[in-house]
């Protein structure tokens, strides 16, 4: 049998255990703050890795089918770099979550300001929306995820 701080719900110790002081949201939400801005002057920005890219021509002499492991490894650091890109913005964005939501259990969602709650939405579609692609892509057995 279950103790009966297992069944149905939370008991009173592991709610205490959740409450968290005004100090301990300052503190994650100056982290979070911190890892944001660490990511946005990093390489990891997406708007950066996005921006490392290389020619298909850099890996072969340019005619197509004369060396068609350099064509295979093209494909693949296309899709790697589509993953990493993809990695990069949605990181990027529910950190960006995290932080409005600390600021939404810290002083209550409803006195957010109109922006970063509808902000805080807006990021949940985008992640929504680029993991629904992300899972589409794999569930088609695109050749795109095909390792080599």
């Amino acid at each position: 049998m279950l103790p009966a701080d297992m069944v149905g719900g939370v008991s009173a110790t592991r709610a205490a255990n959740l409450e968290a002081s005004d100090e301990a949201l300052k503190a994650f939400v100056d982290r979070v703050d911190a890892v944001l801005r660490d990511l946005e002057s990093s390489a990891g920005n997406p708007t950066k890795v996005g921006a490392q890219t290389i020619k298909a021509t850099s890996l072969s002499s340019g005619q197509e089918g004369v060396f068609p492991e350099a064509t295979g490894l093209y494909a693949q650091y296309q899709r790697v770099h589509r993953e990493l890109t993809s990695l990069s913005k949605s990181l990027h964005l529910q950190i960006e979550a995290i932080g409005i939501a600390v600021q939404g259990a810290r002083h209550g969602f409803n006195n957010l300001e109109e922006e970063q709650r509808r902000r805080f939405w807006e990021i949940q579609t985008e992640v929504t929306k680029i993991q629904g692609a992300k899972d589409g892509k794999q569930r088609a057995g695109n050749d795109d995820t095909a390792v080599m």
